[in-house]
């Protein structure tokens, strides 16, 4: 593991044990905080996987769909997940799995953070396509037309800065911070 910026991330390709504190995180005002395992040395060609902290009212990303698998544990909190334009309430131990092509989104909600760990195939990275929804909308999580390439819907958006959040006092993981 090597220190960035963003926190612990892999120097080479071969195993390592990190702890979520100490490992890379990036913070957005509008989309939530996110830790990612890999980084720009080494990155995970098959399988991608993030630990999304939501708060209440922000949605970690724009309604979507890609190519590839995607699959999402809720660890702590509460969430809605948009998921083919129907809302439905997730909460801790939570489980969603969405085939290739399924649109969806997440949106906090409850009292806290809500704590969502994903991972998704890489087989077709790059191949999100963002299709405005109106339910998604209402939440501020949707484009407003179709869109590709990834990053042409969040340009009226903040970008993304590198640091772990605040604190990770009120998380699940922050009792073994370090």
């Amino acid at each position: 593991m090597e220190r960035s910026e963003y926190g612990l991330t892999a120097a080479t390709e071969g195993w390592f044990v990190v702890h979520v504190s100490d490992a890379a995180w990036m913070t957005n005002d509008y989309f939530g905080e996110a830790c990612v395992f890999e980084g720009d040395a080494v990155g995970f060609p098959d399988v991608g996987y993030t630990i999304h902290v939501l708060r209440p009212g922000q949605p970690n990303g724009l309604y979507h769909h890609e190519r590839d698998q995607e699959d999402f544990l809720v660890l702590a909190g509460e969430c809605i997940a948009i998921v083919e334009g129907v809302e439905r309430r997730m909460r801790s131990w939570d489980f969603l799995h969405c085939p290739p092509g399924t649109e969806h989104i997440f949106v906090g909600a409850g009292e806290g953070p809500c704590v969502i760990f994903m991972a998704g195939g890489r087989a077709h990275r790059g191949s999100a396509v963002y299709t405005p929804s109106e339910v998604a909308l209402r939440y501020g999580a949707s484009a407003e037309s179709d869109s590709t390439p990834a990053d042409r819907p969040y340009m009226p958006f903040p970008q993304w800065e590198p640091g772990p959040p605040a604190s990770f006092d009120e998380l699940p993981f922050g009792l073994g911070a370090s």
